[in-house]
């Protein structure tokens, strides 16, 4: 089996901040990047070892084993549709969300998905081997060579195909945006009190590590699952000055008490 060792980035935005340093850690060779903001191109080059910078999407001279996608979504079919590659160059993109078939326009089988499901920001370190990373590919070859690649960086790499892969974006959106979102509201209502969110930091990292160590349907705790009605009906009627809280403060414990297996079950 033929193994990836040269690689060209298209995007220089977070992903990439984080996953061509790691690649080249494993032993890979970064050998372009290409950013529409030739800055950020420029950035993530001086954070490598022998990259360079390409000013376009013609790599059909560039004698690159993989190309690797890390746009934005809404990019990728674009990029696609423009890009020029080597005879035996794959090309993979990096979405949860989107379909390997975006990639079909390219001259070429070798297409597919290496997407690491965790959230990245450049002013943050992350340790990729304790990332997921989720493979799938057109042909069995690139599966297996994505599987290398995936499991020289991460010690948890999976097959996810589309249909599936879709899903658990799905899934993160909901422990990931929806939650952080949640915090957010959290911080403003202390806020209106002259609080700080600090106060909640010793509680926030308690209830994420039960959720994994127990698991989230054994870890819920608050008013909902013992079913306080007087406290709810107080803090229902302390968001009265935000409509949209309020109705997303009912939900919620609507959804918990949906999900509750048994209706006396007590939570002290």
């Amino acid at each position: 089996m033929e193994q990836i060792k040269t690689i060209a980035f298209v995007g220089a935005g977070n992903l990439a901040w984080h996953l061509a340093p790691a690649l080249e850690n494993a032993g890979h060779i970064i050998k372009y990047v290409y950013s529409q903001n030739s800055e950020n191109a420029r950035t993530l080059v001086n954070r490598l070892y022998n990259a360079e910078v390409k000013e376009d999407l013609d790599f059909s001279d560039s004698n690159c084993d993989l190309i690797i996608i890390a746009v934005k979504d809404e990019a990728i079919e674009g990029v696609a549709t423009e890009l020029i590659i080597g005879e035996n160059t794959r090309v993979v993109h990096t979405s949860g969300t989107q379909p390997m078939s975006l990639l079909g326009y390219l001259a070429t089988e070798q297409i597919g998905v290496f997407y690491p499901l965790q959230t990245f920001s450049k002013s943050r370190n992350v340790e990729f081997e304790k990332i997921p990373i989720c493979v799938e590919a057109q042909t069995p070859g690139l599966h297996e060579e994505l599987m290398v690649m995936g499991k020289a960086i991460s010690r948890k790499v999976w097959y996810v195909d589309t249909n599936d892969r879709k899903v658990l974006h799905l899934a993160a959106v909901f422990s990931c945006n929806f939650t952080n979102h949640l915090f957010l509201l959290a911080k403003e209502l202390l806020e209106r009190r002259g609080m700080d969110f600090e106060i909640l930091h010793p509680l926030i990292i308690e209830t994420v590590q039960k959720a994994i160590e127990i698991g989230p349907e054994n870890a819920q705790t608050g008013p909902a699952i013992r079913r306080d009605n007087e406290v709810i009906d107080f803090q229902k009627s302390y968001l009265s000055f935000d409509e949209g809280m309020a109705e997303l403060y009912q939900k919620l414990t609507d959804s918990i008490l949906e999900h509750l297996p048994n209706p006396e079950k007590e939570n002290p």
